[in-house]
């Protein structure tokens, strides 16, 4: 379990800097490209991994099956994931990144409206939790310097979007994988996002010479290794326990922006990151519960 563990450490520090490192390099570039760039080079990253598992499990992927790839790549490229970058855009990296975070109760809500999963009571309360939680975090009756409503907006529906594409994924992901799902759909989804870059002419490769530090620790390190040491940890436990990921972000993601974009944390931040956890732990909690022990 120790190389599990150090899977999760790593993935969970590169996900909890995301925010921050896309708050800086947001500063350079157009969101458009910058979401193009990020997922095609971390989409790139993870195909030579995919490739291998499509060789061992003798999966051969069927014209269904690439189009059903690129739906998933629009809804989590162009769609959510812009949203994601315009929320990062108009808020502190910090009230950002703890905001995302809502997105596997939403990802609980879809499955149990689109599949069979149960609604239960644990689960109800994971919900109640965690919509306190956004609350707290935002304070709309008092905005945090550098929140504003329209970022707030902008990333609970980036939220939302990307749990629809983590739900609707789950079908391609048992028949081809985790790995070959996500490497495709963000291939696809980045070429997709490159004709409304071409229409709105919008720069494409403009500015990367300048930036290059910050593109490759966005592209190569946060989007590429980052979801590559996550898989790995489910494929060498399960994806509950992969999960914890996410359920370190939270906590992570303040004190870097604190640290690097000397962010202040007032009382409500505190406590919406306390509910936000709270409500990860009751969800993951009924998740084990309802999957039962993995066996083998």
């Amino acid at each position: 379990m120790k190389k599990v563990y150090i899977c999760i450490v790593f993935s969970a520090f590169l996900f909890g800097t995301m925010n921050v490192s896309l708050k800086i390099a947001g500063a350079s570039f157009d969101p458009l490209q910058l979401t193009f760039i990020r997922f095609l080079i971390g989409g790139l990253i993870l195909l030579p991994f995919a490739m291998p598992d499509l060789k061992r499990g003798r999966i051969k992927l069927h014209g269904k099956d690439l189009l059903y790839l690129l739906f998933l790549g629009i809804i989590c490229i162009p769609i959510s994931m812009i949203l994601f970058q315009l929320g990062i855009d108009n808020m502190n990296a910090s009230t950002s990144a703890v905001l995302f975070c809502i997105n596997p109760i939403f990802t609980m809500i879809f499955a149990c409206t689109l599949s069979n999963e149960k609604f239960t009571k644990g689960r109800a309360a994971a919900v109640i939790i965690a919509a306190a939680g956004f609350i707290f975090m935002v304070k709309p009756w008092d905005l945090d310097p550098g929140n504003t409503i329209k970022g707030c907006v902008l990333m609970l529906l980036s939220a939302i979007t990307f749990s629809l594409y983590s739900v609707l994924g789950k079908s391609m992901i048992k028949k081809v994988g985790a790995v070959t799902t996500t490497s495709m759909s963000f291939i696809f989804g980045s070429v997709v996002l490159l004709i409304p870059i071409m229409i709105m002419k919008k720069p494409v490769l403009a500015g990367i010479a300048q930036n290059i530090p910050i593109i490759l620790y966005v592209g190569i390190l946060v989007t590429g290794l980052g979801y590559l040491l996550y898989f790995m940890a489910i494929r060498w436990s399960d994806a509950s326990t992969g999960s914890i990921v996410f359920f370190l972000k939270p906590a992570i993601a303040p004190v870097v922006a604190v640290i690097v974009l000397h962010e202040v944390l007032l009382w409500n931040s505190y406590l919406g990151i306390a509910l936000m956890l709270a409500a990860s732990y009751v969800n993951l909690r009924e998740s084990k519960k309802i999957s039962g022990p993995r066996v083998g």
